[in-house]
């Protein structure tokens, strides 16, 4: 009897059919079963299903208002410290006036939806940039010219009274009128964002209220800076401009959308009509309160009533409520700003019915059309299931081709359906691939040399490569006055904000060496551009290590300053090390100077040095500065250096 059952057991083991039949007789079952119950509980649960439609509608739309605020505040943030870190736009007007025009204007050409940077001097003095180009009653209400883009206004205040120059600048820049503005007395010591930023000793968000100088509702980002923390620096996002990105109309007509600021205050409405009346209270100097808002709005007082009461509402929670007889659902959103303290709330809302009688009025409709496609049904689940299996073939034989990050003992058991038997197969070929592949290549450069196929990194090859390699000064010093555990939590953010500027330059890593970086380019994968590519991103490496040391120096960690060494030309690149371990990485002359123009920075006084092959193969698109001519130790022959600035 036990051998019998055995042999049963054995035999239902490598027993396996076809996955279509085993689709097609499930999926027939279920139409044969289910249809009329399917019917009946489509129509009574019709409800629930407008319902989860417009909870999805509301989160969607709350996710994007979410992420457009990020984007902006962020943007402003990140701004701001910049231009705090920048020593011109510390010393006031008239003083580095050019560099501070210049910053300014590139800094608002890059940040993502901030229509103004501006710096207050504790001597009264101010300078600013705009963009003016998106609004025709903007640049009415400051006399730009039709044409004008960009504005810059400078207030002096040097030995008598304060004195006013507009300057405005079309799409490239070029200077289109420049007029003094004897009317324009503005003070920036007495604006609220100088007052808070100076008064808190951090950076705030001041708002909303209407700008002195754009007549806009406007939120400002703003630290304080220089000396005693009496310069300020601040950014502008126009809360008329963020107004649109709450656009509820497509979730239903009486659809409503909300911000509130980290006290609870409405600073953006998606009505527009609300908004103005906010502006012109706003203007007036009058108080904007939800009881001189209701009679526009009913549902405000209502939501804002909900939000102060249950200050536990998580992000996407579901609330619903009365307003006026009237059921109303809504989803809250909740945000912080960059890294300032407090957040804000987004609220999405609609009338219950507008979610519901639509969708049930289109069940009804479809019940009739639904019996009609039942009986169609059943042929077109027999075709599907058909389709599926072929297509789980066609998934085996792409298994089988392409390698994954899967390798160790298998863990996919015999199954009764054929095709999943062959799909096991195709893994278990993909995982002995990955297996020998992964000797050669550290697992960051794994996806990269799959691209460019094994076959082309297999062998040591010669070829032209861009290599940068990086150090921070003074990093023995840092590890002695700081824990092992601080070390390594500053080198991690380090060289994961490295690591993300080298993979959006087109570049690899090929090796961290204690705290400096090997990185190239045109190597694995072909890239016809990468001299230009590993300028741009020396570049955007030390912007990104500036900003990171803005952070720390606010936060007392250390900085970490950080050399650069470019150089371009022919090296051998490919698999290198022993039988059971393998390096992909690149050897000859041209490392050896990159390596050497890095050291050379100390010398020097320079952050970025780059050799004469990489000025010959750019040209004159960065801002190369002759620095001399030397020797380089290790190599016969001079080096012309140059020093990477812009």
């Amino acid at each position: 009897m036990q051998t019998r059952w055995s042999t049963i057991k054995g035999t239902l083991a490598t027993w396996a059919v076809p996955l279509r039949l085993h689709l097609s007789v499930i999926i027939l079952a279920l139409l044969a079963v289910t249809a009329l119950p399917i019917v009946w509980i489509t129509y009574t649960q019709g409800r629930f299903a407008a319902l989860s439609t417009g909870e999805a509608q509301m989160r969607q739309l709350g996710l994007r208002t979410i992420e457009d605020y990020r984007n902006v505040f962020k943007g402003g943030y990140t701004a701001v410290l910049t231009a705090s870190a920048v020593p011109e736009m510390l010393t006031a007007p008239p003083n580095d006036l050019k560099a501070k025009q210049d910053f300014l204007l590139k800094a608002l050409q890059s940040s993502f939806r901030v229509d103004g940077i501006y710096a207050g001097y504790p001597d009264g003095g101010f300078v600013q940039a705009l963009g003016v180009a998106a609004d025709p009653e903007f640049r009415g209400n400051l006399n730009a010219p039709a044409q004008a883009a960009y504005a810059v206004r400078v207030v002096s205040r040097v030995d008598g009274p304060p004195s006013t120059i507009w300057t405005f600048y079309d799409k490239e820049m070029r200077l289109l009128n420049r007029r003094a503005d004897r009317d324009d007395m503005f003070d920036p010591r007495v604006r609220p964002w100088y007052l808070a930023a100076v008064g808190e000793g951090r950076t705030v968000s001041v708002g909303p209220y209407v700008s002195a100088s754009t007549h806009f509702l406007t939120m400002t980002i703003a630290t304080p800076s220089g000396p005693s923390n009496r310069v300020v620096i601040g950014a502008d996002v126009m809360l008329v401009t963020l107004g649109a990105v709450v656009d509820v109309s497509a979730l239903s007509e009486h659809a409503r959308g909300y911000v509130f600021d980290q006290k609870g205050g409405l600073i953006v409405h998606s009505d527009k009509d609300v908004m103005n009346e906010v502006r012109r209270r706003l203007r007036a100097g009058q108080e904007v309160s939800v009881a001189t808002l209701a009679q526009a709005d009913p549902t405000l007082p209502v939501v804002t009533n909900l939000l102060t009461s249950d200050r536990s509402l998580a992000t996407g929670a579901v609330v619903r409520f009365p307003v006026n007889g009237h059921d109303y659902l809504a989803q809250v959103f909740r945000e912080g700003i960059a890294s300032l303290r407090g957040g804000y709330t987004v609220v999405i809302a609609a009338p219950l019915e507008e979610l519901v009688g639509p969708v049930e009025r289109r069940l009804k409709r479809n019940l009739a059309i639904a019996a009609a496609f039942l009986a169609t049904g059943v042929l077109i689940a027999l075709v599907i299931s058909r389709l599926v299996s072929r297509s789980l073939y066609r998934l085996a034989d792409e298994a089988t081709h392409m390698g994954k990050l899967e390798f160790g003992e298998s863990r996919i058991a015999h199954s009764w359906i054929s095709e999943v038997n062959v799909l096991a197969k195709a893994l278990s070929s993909a995982r002995h691939a990955i297996r020998t592949f992964s000797v050669y290549v550290p697992r960051e450069l794994v996806r990269r040399i799959v691209i460019a196929g094994q076959s082309a990194v297999g062998t040591a090859v010669r070829q032209d490569i861009t290599v940068l390699f990086t150090d921070i000064r003074d990093f023995t010093t840092i590890s002695e006055e700081n824990s092992p555990e601080e070390v390594v939590a500053l080198l991690s953010g380090y060289f994961e904000t490295l690591n993300e500027v080298v993979e959006r330059h087109g570049g690899t890593i090929v090796q961290y060496m204690g705290d400096g970086v090997l990185a190239m380019w045109n190597a694995p994968l072909h890239d016809p551009r990468h001299v230009e590519n590993g300028c741009y991103c020396a570049l955007a490496m030390k912007a990104a290590i500036d900003a990171m040391n803005a952070a720390n120096a606010a936060d007392g960690r250390p900085l970490l300053i950080t050399r650069f060494g470019l150089h371009t030309g022919q090296a051998v690149v490919g698999s290198v090390g022993a039988e059971t371990r393998r390096q992909y990485t690149a050897i000859g002359d041209t490392v050896n100077i990159a390596s050497r123009l890095e050291g050379l920075n100390r010398q020097y006084g320079t952050s970025i040095l780059v050799s004469g092959a990489v000025r010959d193969a750019v040209g004159e698109m960065f801002e190369l500065v002759a620095v001399g001519i030397v020797s380089v130790k290790g190599r016969t022959g001079q080096t012309e250096l140059f020093e990477l600035r812009a």
